[in-house]
């Protein structure tokens, strides 16, 4: 079994498991609207130590950019600029690493300390 997102119009409308013979025969609809996901990778990256597949696991919602075959997430703010190497949204100024918990503040365009 693996996962495939449906795509229309270059946003991921659905996500399924399915075997690639399902996909082939139209069972699901249009076989060109159905690409391959892999739910193990992230940034690039396959998790556990495999090929890592277009980028990203699909969400509903992301966009599919037939030009770099990858999977991209929403736009978390718009500061946030796309990582050509991950296809993640990286925030233009990097978080504190200093084991304190941070939440972003757009209008200010930067990190805030989260204080209980």
């Amino acid at each position: 079994m693996a996962h495939f997102a449906k795509v229309e119009n270059g946003i991921v409308t659905q996500v399924i498991v399915a075997e690639q013979d399902f996909i082939d025969c139209g069972a699901a609809g249009d076989p060109s609207t159905w690409i391959q996901t892999s739910y193990n990778t992230f940034g690039g990256i396959h998790l556990t130590g495999g090929t890592p597949m277009r980028k990203n696991f699909a969400g509903i919602g992301f966009t599919y950019d037939s030009e770099r075959d990858a999977f991209i997430p929403l736009k978390p703010f718009p500061s946030w600029i796309l990582s050509e190497q991950t296809c993640l949204y990286d925030p233009p100024v990097t978080m504190p690493s200093d084991g304190k918990r941070y939440k972003w503040n757009e209008m200010e365009t930067s990190w805030k300390e989260i204080v209980k």
